[in-house]
């Protein structure tokens, strides 16, 4: 198999460029009056029984004067695009690009296509997908395989350009669906006009290299019950807003026997003529810890997007005014990222997950370690696994133990093996949800 891989990418390669070069260089009649040339072609070879022979050298011609038609064009054009701060894997963007004409001719009938710069996956991507497919691909069952273009990593539609005047711009738009997160890498736009038949365009490339980071899918999460109630939090607010432990500060009072030094307010006491103090009140409020399971040996599993996915949801939903979250997961290192309460904001948060990968060269005690030493610091905790095996198990009834409320999301494959085992959430089987790929948005609505 491995000795094979090699050819077959090369293959790949091959038919995805010829299929690429096709569509861009040929207009749909175009690719119409090239399909019936191929068709005629092979069913012309009798040319005594036969006269679709006739056919083929009118097509074949057609084609030839197309294509002559293209070596004219010779047009310059400097581009600039407008594009969001950000994108959601999934959902379609609009964005405009301006062209301005760097000839002394106007250019008409122009059709703007985006040059993505990362079209194609490497063989490194390629080679690691086929093979998770080959071990992880069940026979008899009737499920979808993935295909190889789910590594590529956005949909562009053609945009037409309205007719540019001599050093004038105008502009385009453009409608964009990224199809994975992380940053989207563009190279530069490719300027395309059909010749007088309608079948053939010139092409013209202008590079404008930008890059857009593109946020996890979500999905709507119902208001749910989450585990946990207000908790007492060292430093109160303040710990929201700067570095440092300290009371919440609230009001001045005359001095009372017993207060310390540190609290007197030197400004009122000259004002007033007697000690004034200042008054503190500890601070009670929600956070929440959101643990993201990374441990996975597939660099491309389903379950691991569609697990990022759901955080992503949780992250949007959980986080208000009156409470904080705590984002815990393993990648290179172990990463706690807080937000909430003036602290960091959503986007924020987002644009973490965009860029997580799977972790598989570190044992799950890591996050098991990092999630245990911030247990006394939360009201609840929610949990996202991509699994329910013994070490998982064994993590959610450690948790348990200290009497943490928790939420269990599994996310399983299609068709996995459902229900879950209860295991150390048999005292609330409601707090264990599986959710299985394909079927998430619809399987999250039921936890309202």
């Amino acid at each position: 198999m491995n000795v094979l891989l090699g050819p077959l990418y090369g293959f790949h390669r091959l038919f995805s460029w010829v299929r690429h070069w096709t569509r861009r260089r040929f207009t749909r009649a175009g690719l119409a009056v090239l399909g019936a040339f191929l068709v005629a072609g092979a069913m012309g070879v009798d040319t005594e029984n036969s006269v679709v022979y006739q056919a083929f050298t009118l097509l074949f011609a057609m084609l030839i004067v197309a294509a002559a038609f293209s070596l004219g064009f010779r047009a310059r054009f400097a581009v600039t695009r407008s594009l969001p701060r950000l994108g959601i894997s999934g959902r379609a963007i609009t964005y405009r690009v301006t062209v301005r004409n760097l000839t002394r001719k106007t250019q008409r009938g122009l059709v703007l296509m985006e040059n993505l710069a990362d079209l194609h996956p490497s063989y490194a991507e390629w080679r690691a997908l086929r093979l998770d497919d080959g071990k992880h691909f069940r026979p008899f069952r009737m499920s979808q395989r993935r295909r190889v273009s789910s590594l590529t990593s956005g949909n562009v539609k053609e945009a037409s350009v309205p007719s540019v005047p001599p050093n004038q711009q105008v502009e385009a738009l453009i409608e964009l669906t990224p199809l994975r997160r992380g940053v989207l890498r563009f190279a530069g736009v490719t300027l395309a006009r059909p010749d007088p038949l309608g079948l053939f365009r010139a092409l013209v490339e202008a590079p404008a290299p930008q890059s857009l980071l593109v946020l996890p899918k979500r999905y709507l999460v119902p208001p749910i019950a989450l585990p946990g109630a207000m908790k007492y939090q060292q430093g109160g607010v303040a710990l929201a807003s700067k570095v440092g432990q300290s009371e919440e500060f609230i009001a001045l009072r005359d001095y009372r026997r017993g207060d310390p030094w540190r609290h007197i307010h030197w400004r009122s006491w000259a004002r007033a003529g007697r000690p004034i103090v200042k008054e503190f009140e500890d601070e009670f409020f929600v956070r929440h810890a959101l643990v993201l399971d990374t441990f996975t040996d597939r660099r491309h599993s389903d379950e691991f997007e569609e697990a990022v996915s759901v955080a992503a949801s949780f992250v949007c939903t959980v986080l208000t005014q009156e409470s904080l979250l705590d984002l815990l997961f393993v990648g290179p290192q172990a990463y706690c990222f807080t937000a909430g309460r003036g602290l960091a904001h959503a986007d924020q948060m987002l644009e973490l997950l965009a860029s997580v990968q799977p972790c598989d060269n570190r044992p799950f005690d890591t996050l098991e370690h990092l999630v245990l030493g911030h247990a006394n610091r939360v009201s609840g905790c929610i949990c996202v696994l991509l699994a329910w095996d013994e070490p998982r198990r064994k993590f959610i009834e450690k948790l348990k133990m200290l009497g943490l409320p928790m939420l269990v999301l599994v996310i399983t494959p299609p068709g996995g093996n459902l229900p879950l085992e209860a295991g150390p959430m048999r005292d609330e089987p409601e707090r264990l949800v599986a959710l299985e790929t394909g079927r998430i948005e619809e399987q999250l609505a039921k936890l309202a």
